[in-house]
């Protein structure tokens, strides 16, 4: 926060990031057009939940995850391996910052005011936020897994840039795109977990097959980033080596 300016005209970016996918979802509805299933404030709820994976993504993905690279390419992580702390967790969890907090902000009032408007419950709202949290976990295992690579590759930073262009997908409900591209975006790169099916939960519209397979993927993805680390670590050779 020691730069207030940055962090100003960075809020107002979030802002303006704000009204112009709320403009972009309007010029779909603005006819009467709506997606398959989808009114307004119902696509409102997913845009509202995307903006909530932005900002965590800006908060602690960003400033830890991105950082693997640096530490492979300095030698550094030879002193994080050396921690009496799990190395998976201190490259996860050392950094938080306030950067993604306008997005927070941003995306809790659009999912409130969206809220308001179908007369959710609190139950629903916890339904959603659950299976938000567990679209996270999901994006943190995907997101830590092609950290990890840069053991083998070193510079990554583009792929991961990839995977930041591929969640653009999430601002809209996965019933926008052809039938591949859902495919694609369900089970390949599981954006539909992301923002879509936590929507749905919010409604009280997903079925349970989707909420145990949501938890089931995410738990898979958490284990298997970590057995994926551990992987990766063989063929570290250290900055000393």
């Amino acid at each position: 926060m020691e730069y207030r300016l940055n962090f100003v005209l960075a809020s107002f970016s979030s802002l303006a990031n704000m009204v112009g996918s709320l403009f972009s979802l309007f010029l779909f509805y603005r006819t009467g057009y709506q997606f398959q299933g989808w009114s307004w404030e119902q696509a409102l709820l997913v845009l509202g939940m995307f903006t909530l994976l932005q900002g965590t993504s800006a908060s602690l993905f960003m400033p830890n995850l991105n950082r693997i690279v640096e530490y492979v390419e300095k030698g550094t992580l030879d002193f994080v391996l050396l921690k009496p702390i799990s190395s998976q967790f201190w490259l996860s969890a050392r950094i938080l910052s306030p950067w993604g907090l306008p997005d927070l902000c941003l995306g809790s009032c659009l999912i409130f005011y969206a809220a308001d408007r179908l007369h959710l419950s609190p139950w629903n709202g916890l339904a959603g936020l659950g299976l938000l949290l567990v679209g996270i976990v999901m994006l943190y295992s995907l997101w830590f897994m092609l950290g990890a690579t840069s053991i083998w590759f070193v510079k990554i930073y583009n792929v991961t840039e990839v995977l930041r262009g591929l969640l653009e997908a999430g601002r809209y409900p996965v019933v926008a795109y052809p039938a591949i591209y859902r495919f694609f975006f369900t089970f390949i790169v599981p954006i539909a977990f992301l923002t879509t099916i936590p929507s749905q939960a919010m409604l009280g519209r997903v079925a349970l097959t989707w909420v145990w397979g949501a938890l089931g993927a995410a738990l898979f993805l958490l284990w298997f980033s970590h057995r994926f680390w551990q992987f990766a670590l063989r063929f570290y050779t250290s900055a000393s080596s």
